[in-house]
């Protein structure tokens, strides 16, 4: 004899905007942090001109915070400072897209993912940016996750890493992706809310609330900043 179970839908709903819930969820005193552990490294998820230069790439580019690439870059140069790595990703493709796979499959616009060809303008580090090419690791992906068939992993073993600072575009795609593999791979995950940006409000605050009620914890830049400053080589 089968028992037939059914019930009434439970979701929750409520005339809230993303931003509204996001607030609220911050505000919560009772949520547990992951915190810092001993040593970070800062993964830095491409900042290119693809992303964002809307002068240049309208269609593709976002800003969300006027300061986001000015506080990563101080954030890097803190953690280099103290002895900590710094990464940075771009994304790219071959000439005909092939290595996109079937996430090149949606859309053929010269704006489409899959047409960010090697060396173009698009591939290209946005120029504010602070990238020491001596010290930090510098690599282009294929998908959302900087994990993804990537030597990420490896290199933050090799430096003793147990947190990774995440900043850079989209916090709906990339920043999330990163985000959670990097606490699925065992790292105390940090997300800088100036530091990351996307296209649309609604999908920046929906996935920031995601990635702090599930898989890191978002704070203040200011937070980073004060425990980067505290471990200065020589301090």
């Amino acid at each position: 004899m089968t028992t037939e179970l059914k019930f009434e839908p439970t979701m929750v709903r409520e005339n809230k905007t993303a931003r509204e819930l996001y607030e609220a969820v911050k505000a919560n005193p009772a949520r547990a942090r992951f915190g810092f552990g001993e040593k970070l490294a800062i993964v830095n998820i491409d900042f290119q001109q693809a992303y964002t230069r809307p002068d240049l790439f309208p269609k593709s580019a976002y800003v969300t915070h006027p300061d986001q690439i000015a506080f990563t870059n101080q954030i890097s140069r803190l953690a280099r400072g103290a002895g900590m790595p710094v990464v940075w990703t771009r994304v790219a493709y071959k000439e005909d897209g092939g290595d996109a796979g079937v996430w090149g499959t949606r859309t053929d616009t010269p704006d489409s993912l899959q047409n960010i060809k090697y060396d173009s303008p698009r591939h290209q580090f946005d120029p504010r940016v602070e990238i020491d090419e001596h010290a930090d690791l510098v690599f282009t992906k294929r998908m959302p996750s900087a994990f993804f068939e990537s030597q990420l992993q490896s290199y933050l073993v090799w430096h003793k890493v147990d947190t990774v600072v995440i900043t850079g575009g989209s916090t709906s795609g990339c920043v999330r992706a990163t985000g959670v593999e990097s606490l699925s791979r065992g790292y105390r995950t940090i997300v800088p809310e100036e530091c990351v940006a996307d296209k649309h409000e609604s999908y920046h605050y929906a996935n920031l609330t995601d990635l702090q009620l599930k898989y890191a914890d978002v704070v203040e830049v200011a937070e980073v900043i004060a425990w980067l400053e505290a471990r200065q080589l020589g301090a």
